[in-house]
């Protein structure tokens, strides 16, 4: 029986049912109540806008868009968004999916957070970008019905999310700050860490090794 929060129907699949599973298990509750709220936020912004994002899809890119603050999922040193669209990618591949459309996870996770981009691109990127503004941020709540966000957070609570969620950004992000340079991530570093100032593209054009 499928199930619908705010009358957005959860794609029931196979993927869709083992991504809960593993983000519940391998994430905390906060990530997963968040991933929820983001794509249910996704889909009522796709509606408003006449856009159809492959519903399964957006679930996946929703579910998997924060897991690289909880553990990162490669060998380098690299943006969390990064390491989360590489897990996000190499799932949607095991699980037989398409290249293209493990791309599309990609690009959807690793855009999540970057400004002015995600809206000129395919309609799971630009919602999932959506979704996470409109979760973290209230961005586009005045757009959506009260009573359909109501229902969203009685079946995905927010409870203190605000200092919970800035809680989990740093625990993410501190042992790897160059990984912050040129993202809105650098802001959270500096909230927490006392004096931690990210470096400026003037200070890295002036320290380059060219003499001119």
């Amino acid at each position: 029986m499928s199930e619908f929060i705010a009358g957005v129907e959860v794609p029931e699949t196979a993927a869709v049912a083992e991504a809960s599973r593993l983000i519940q298990e391998t994430t905390s509750p906060l990530i997963y109540h968040h991933s929820r709220r983001v794509f249910l936020f996704s889909e009522l912004h796709a509606q408003r806008l006449g856009v159809q994002p492959d519903p399964e899809l957006l679930y996946l890119a929703a579910m998997f868009h924060d897991t690289g603050l909880s553990k990162a999922f490669s060998e380098t040193e690299q943006r969390f968004e990064v390491d989360g669209a590489d897990h996000g990618r190499a799932f949607l591949l095991e699980h037989g999916f398409s290249a293209k459309d493990a791309e599309t996870v990609w690009l959807a996770i690793a855009l999540h957070t970057t400004p002015g981009i995600p809206g000129r691109m395919g309609p799971e990127v630009a919602t999932t970008n959506l979704g996470v503004l409109t979760d973290v941020l209230g961005f586009g709540l005045d757009t959506l019905d009260p009573q359909q966000v109501e229902e969203i957070l009685a079946a995905h609570p927010r409870g203190d999310f605000k200092n919970e969620f800035l809680q989990a950004f740093f625990d993410g992000l501190k042992h790897r700050p160059d990984t912050t340079y040129g993202t809105v991530n650098a802001g959270v570093l500096e909230h927490f860490i006392p004096g931690f100032k990210s470096a400026t593209m003037v200070e890295r054009i002036r320290g380059s090794v060219w003499p001119s």
